[in-house]
């Protein structure tokens, strides 16, 4: 039983973590938390009960958090980032689960590459949920990586910065310093 505790804990703050980050839709992110609670806690009576409570409650806790948020936060900051890049032809992959998941979604993309690619996971935007920094990678459309001093990377910073988000360069990333504080769409329970 003692063990039970840490293992509960770890698998509920992957369910907030899921949660708090929007990144799934409502059958995707009950079927992630039940595959958590299945395999992390196996000797559960009702898995499926656990899941749906949890995420409930989950949610009913975020709703009354971000009534305290101001009226812009960091992520709506950064949407409007990801547009501007957009605009500079940088694709923007949120929640990608990783460098081969990207790598994939450019090969399918028809036509020409983009200019770049910016991307992130759903690991870093848990960090970003309650460290305040999310980790962006961001590659030219070959999928080279930039590297300090390329007009690429200028112009990321440069969009960032312009839309009040303090960000820099390293060991291969762009640091942004950004929380993740994603709202529930209105109605949501």
């Amino acid at each position: 039983m003692p063990e039970r505790v840490p293992a509960e804990q770890h698998v509920r703050e992957f369910a907030r973590s899921c949660v708090r980050a929007g990144l799934l839709g409502e059958q995707q992110l009950y079927d992630e938390v039940l595959l958590a609670v299945t395999t992390d806690l196996p000797d559960l009576d009702d898995p499926e009960g656990l899941a749906r409570s949890w995420v409930a409650e989950l949610r009913a806790e975020l709703l009354a958090d971000q009534a305290a948020w101001p009226a812009e936060t960091d992520y709506d900051r950064l949407q409007a980032a990801f547009t501007d890049l957009a605009g500079l032809g940088v694709e923007v992959l949120q929640g990608c689960e990783d460098h081969w998941a990207a790598k994939a979604l450019l090969d399918a993309r028809a036509g020409d590459p983009p200019r770049g690619v910016a991307w992130f996971t759903p690991p870093d935007v848990w960090h970003a949920i309650d460290e305040g920094m999310l980790e962006v990678n961001v590659w030219h459309g070959s999928t080279a990586n930039v590297a300090a001093g390329d007009a690429l990377l200028d112009d990321v910073l440069a969009v960032l910065a312009r839309h009040g988000l303090a960000a820099h360069f390293d060991e291969g990333r762009v640091e942004v310093s950004a929380r993740w504080r994603r709202r529930l769409p209105n109605g949501s329970s």
